[in-house]
């Protein structure tokens, strides 16, 4: 698990900025430097060859392309390949946060001419971790030569991006009709959870339907309930009468008759449940003794519009967090009501809802998990203001210091790619830190991203309820 930024430093000199050694740079990899080098000493049909002993490698090895580079040991060359035809005019890459929206002409993918083969090499620090998406122009026009033009072109072409055809891994989206495609570099963070279903007894998963009044309405929660401490693995988790199958028996809540279960509140349970198999980490980790058996609480976003109008410092939102879904949840299973053993977390609006309900309700939420939060918002902005509007210092750290330091652990995670959300993030650690909360801080070297925010969700709850330090 990966340690808390270090903000100490001495009084004649600022700490390193990390973001400095992790930004991109184009450069052009040794593996796509050797074909080029190749194909201009050969004829025809050797150059014809060597193409399709290149595309012979990229699919034994797999997408983006990651090489060491012999004079920088800390990053990798990371090239993304596309293999076009004849119909292909240009191919656009969307990286989450290494790519530059309002100059998409910059992540254009460069032919090799004569060939099929399309790339875009980039140098990366060697603990990067993202996603991305591709898309391929074949229309029948030339791309225009105006720079606006072709700015507009590619961002029509952009809503057409789909996952990397030669990547193995994927991972599903939100509110997009295609997954994208992810990639880790070796030394990003650890994964030891992953890949273990059906390996580890497995929790259940349960969609309740719950009263939210506050709300004006119903709300779509989903539940995580562990396994039962003595539950052995199961022999066929997967098959239709297995404890993972739709026949399967159901299992105890995990608490054996000891204490009454820790709580996680976690925002966006439609993605972390519905898309991307919350349950399967949380499995791991209960099972390598990382975490203790817990139980989690995760509203549905419903869609964008209900996420802006609900997320963020919303009263109604903690209202119906604490006053209607955590007695609904405490009537039906032996979960604590201790505020030390309930986290409320978030990703981005998700997250400053986390900070604003510990604020508003310490006596039911005394730890919190924000990642990547909006630190841009306060209230009475409109949908759509731009999401790095900061006038002074982020709302919320008003909020904190004027009511004075409470018990409270509070750990903020952040993407080195977020631009300035990460010194906005900066800002609340120390000024929160000042005022005697109780923090720890994380920049992981990637953006606003779930393939980044799930490994970290996995090392914050460690820290605030497992083993992890604090």
């Amino acid at each position: 698990m990966s340690a808390p930024l270090a903000r100490v430093a001495g009084p004649d000199a600022a700490p390193p900025d990390p973001r400095t050694g992790a930004r991109p740079v184009r450069i052009t990899g040794p593996r796509v430097a050797r074909l080029v080098r190749d194909l201009a000493a050969t004829d025809d049909d050797r150059r014809a060859v060597l193409t399709e002993q290149f595309w012979a490698d990229v699919e034994r090895l797999g997408t983006p392309l990651v090489e060491e580079l012999a004079d920088e040991p800390g990053h990798r060359a990371v090239t993304f390949v596309w293999r076009g035809d004849g119909a292909t005019r240009q191919v656009l890459l969307l990286g989450n946060r290494i790519i530059d929206r309002e100059n998409l002409a910059g992540s254009l993918l460069e032919h090799i001419p004569g060939t099929d083969v399309w790339y875009l090499g980039l140098r990366l620090r060697a603990d990067h971790a993202g996603s991305y998406r591709m898309a391929a122009d074949i229309s029948a026009e030339e791309p225009p030569k105006d720079p606006d033009e072709l700015q507009q072109r590619l961002r029509s072409l952009s809503g057409h991006a789909a996952p990397d055809p030669l990547n193995r891994h994927a991972m599903p989206t939100r509110w997009h009709p295609a997954d994208s495609s992810v990639f880790a570099l070796p030394d990003s963070p650890a994964q030891p959870w992953a890949g273990r279903h059906g390996t580890v007894p497995a929790g259940r998963v349960e969609r309740h339907r719950v009263t939210a009044t506050a709300l004006g309405g119903d709300r779509d929660v989903w539940v995580y309930l562990p396994p039962d401490r003595e539950q052995s693995a199961p022999e066929n988790p997967d098959g239709p009468d297995g404890p993972g199958g739709p026949g399967g028996p159901g299992r105890a809540v995990g608490s054996g008759g000891a204490d009454p279960l820790p709580v996680l509140v976690l925002c966006d349970g439609d993605m972390w449940f519905g898309r991307l198999g919350l349950g399967q980490t949380l499995d791991a980790l209960i099972a390598d003794g990382a975490l203790p058996p817990l139980a989690v609480l995760s509203p549905d976003a419903v869609d964008r519009h209900t996420r802006w109008n609900e997320l963020g410092g919303r009263e109604e939102f903690v209202s119906f967090l604490t006053d209607e879904l955590l007695p609904w949840a405490a009537g039906r299973w032996p979960l604590t009501a201790d505020p030390g053993r309930t986290v409320v977390a978030g990703q981005s609006l998700g997250a400053l809802t986390a900070l604003y309900a510990a604020h508003l309700r310490p006596d039911r939420f005394g730890k919190v998990l924000a990642q990547s939060a909006s630190l841009w918002w306060r209230p009475g902005l409109p949908p759509g203001v731009p999401k790095t509007a900061v006038a002074g210092i982020p709302w919320v750290i008003d909020l904190y210091t004027e009511a004075g330091p409470r018990p409270l652990t509070i750990h903020l995670d952040v993407g080195l790619h977020e631009g300035l959300m990460v010194d906005h993030s900066r800002v609340v650690y120390d000024a929160l830190t000042s005022a005697g909360y109780r923090m720890t801080f994380n920049e992981y070297n990637g953006g606003h991203d779930y393939a980044c925010w799930h490994s970290a969700l996995a090392d914050g709850l460690v820290r605030l309820l497992g083993r992890g330090p604090g």
